[in-house]
C-alpha cells in the first residue's frame, strides 16, 4: 500500500486535531477536491485510488507511534488516549468521475471534523502517487538525483549558517519512497541547514525535528464556528493560543487576505506569536507589508520569524533570505520542489473544506490561480464582511498563466 503508517502525514494535522477534540468536537465538514493541473484525466485510476483508501482505512497507531506522540510537550494525553482508539472510515470518502466534466474526478470527504481531518494529506499522496507509477512504469531516478544533489549545492554554496530549509513536500510527492529518499539526502548533504520535516513519520525514523502549526481549514472552520464571520481570524487565533499556551506560534496570513489578516493581527497577536507564514500572493510584498506592521506595532521584527511555504524553490528561497538578512528572521519550507522534480510535470492537486455545520466557508487567496470551487455568493459576501476587493481581469489572467 502507498500509506502504510497514520503518522505518512504533515504535523499540522494532529495540532489541529487536538483543538477540534478539545474545542470543536461536534463540527460537521465537507472537503473537496480539485485538480488545477489542465489536461490530467484522473479517472482511469479511480479503482486504484479507492483500493488504496481501502487500506488507508485498515491502519491504526502503532505503540511506539503513540509513545512519540505523547512525547510532545503541546500533546494532551486525552488526545493522544483518542488517537490510540482511531481509525479513519470509508464511508466519509466518495471518489467518482465527475458530472459535469467527464474526464475529471471528484472526491468529496463529509463527516465530523474530528473523523475527517486526517484524511487530505494522505489522500493528496495516494493520488499522486498512483497517478505516477500508471504514467511513468520507469521514473528516471537518476535524473531526480542529479536535480536533488545541484539543489543540495546550491543550499550549501550559501555561506551563513542562518539559511536553513525544511522538507514541506508530502502531498503531492512523487512517491513515498523518493521523499524518504530526498529527506535523508539532505539530512546528510546540508546538515543543519536541514532543520525538519512536516512529515511526522520521517520525523520519528530519522531523527528529525517535526514542522507545522496550522492550515488553511482551521480558519476556514472558524467562519462557522465563531461567534461572527468579521471575528473568525481573532477568534481563530484566541483559540489556538488558549490551546497551545505559547508553542505553535506561527499563524497563517493568507485565508482573507495580508490586508484583511493585518486588520485582525493586532499588538496582542504580533507579541504573542513568533511569527507569520506566507502561502500566496508575491512574498516580498508580504514580507515589507509584514515588516511595516510590526514596526507600525513598535515591535522589532528582527525578533520574528517570516515562514515561506508557496511554491518554494531553492534558488527563489535563497532570493528571499538575502532579502530579508537582517530585518527579519525566515524560514523556508519547500514542498513540490524537493519531492516532485524528476523531470516531470507535477500534478497541482489540492483539497480544501468547502462547508462547515452546513454553511459555506472558504479561502481567498492572494494568488488568483489558487481560487477554489467555492460558494460564489458566499466568497462575495466574505469579500464584502472582510473589504477585500475583487481581483483585476489582468491579475486573473496572470494566475491562470502562472499555473
Amino acid at each position: 500500500m502507498i500509506i502504510d503508517s497514520l503518522l505518512d502525514t504533515d504535523l499540522y494535522k494532529f495540532t489541529m486535531m487536538q483543538v477540534v477534540l478539545h474545542h470543536f468536537p461536534e463540527a460537521q465538514v465537507e472537503y473537496r477536491f480539485k485538480c488545477r493541473t489542465p489536461g490530467v484525466d484522473l479517472t482511469p485510476y479511480i479503482s486504484e485510488i479507492e483500493r488504496e483508501i481501502s487500506g488507508l482505512c485498515g491502519l491504526r497507531f502503532a505503540g511506539r507511534e503513540l509513545e512519540y506522540l505523547r512525547g510532545w510537550r503541546f500533546l494532551k494525553s486525552d488526545f493522544v488516549d483518542l488517537l490510540g482508539l482511531f481509525h479513519l472510515q470509508d464511508r466519509f470518502v466518495d471518489v467518482r468521475r465527475s458530472a459535469v466534466s467527464p474526464n475529471e474526478i471528484e472526491i468529496a470527504i463529509i463527516g465530523p471534523w474530528l473523523h475527517t481531518i486526517l484524511f487530505e494529506v494522505p489522500l493528496l499522496s495516494i493520488v499522486s502517487e498512483v497517478y505516477f507509477r500508471n504514467t511513468q512504469p520507469r521514473p528516471d531516478f537518476a535524473e531526480g538525483r542529479r536535480r536533488l544533489n545541484a539543489k543540495i549545492e546550491q543550499i550549501n554554496a550559501v555561506p551563513d549558517p542562518e539559511f536553513r530549509v525544511a522538507d514541506y513536500g508530502t502531498r503531492r510527492r512523487f512517491s513515498g519512497a523518493w521523499q524518504e529518499e530526498v529527506v535523508l539526502a539532505l539530512k546528510k548533504g546540508i546538515g543543519a541547514k536541514f532543520v525538519g520535516t512536516s512529515n511526522v513519520y520521517f520525523a520519528l525514523e530519522h531523527g528529525l525535528t517535526p514542522l507545522g502549526t496550522m492550515a488553511h481549514e482551521y480558519l476556514q472552520a472558524c467562519q462557522a464556528v465563531g461567534p461572527r464571520l468579521r471575528d473568525s481570524q481573532v477568534f481563530a487565533f484566541n483559540t489556538w493560543a488558549r490551546e497551545y499556551r505559547g508553542d505553535l506560534g506561527i499563524a497563517l496570513s493568507d485565508v482573507c487576505g495580508m490586508e484583511a489578516f493585518l486588520r485582525d493581527f493586532d499588538l496582542f497577536f504580533c507579541k504573542l506569536f513568533d511569527g507569520v507564514r506566507h502561502d500566496s500572493g508575491d512574498p516580498f510584498e508580504w514580507g515589507e507589508k509584514l515588516i511595516k506592521h510590526y514596526a507600525k506595532m513598535r515591535i522589532d521584527p528582527r525578533t520574528k520569524t517570516m515562514v515561506f511555504s508557496d511554491s518554494l524553490s531553492v534558488p527563489l528561497a535563497v532570493r528571499l533570505f538575502e532579502y530579508f538578512k537582517g530585518r527579519s528572521h525566515t524560514a523556508f519550507g519547500i514542498g513540490t520542489n524537493l519531492t516532485n522534480d524528476l523531470g516531470y510535470q507535477p500534478i497541482q492537486i489540492v483539497i480544501k473544506m468547502t462547508r462547515c455545520n452546513g454553511q459555506p466557508v472558504a479561502k481567498i487567496s492572494d494568488e488568483p490561480s489558487k481560487a477554489m470551487d467555492y460558494d460564489p455568493s458566499y466568497v462575495a459576501y466574505l469579500r464584502q464582511v472582510f473589504q477585500v476587493p475583487e481581483p483585476s481581469a489582468e491579475l486573473q489572467e496572470e494566475g491562470v498563466d502562472a499555473e
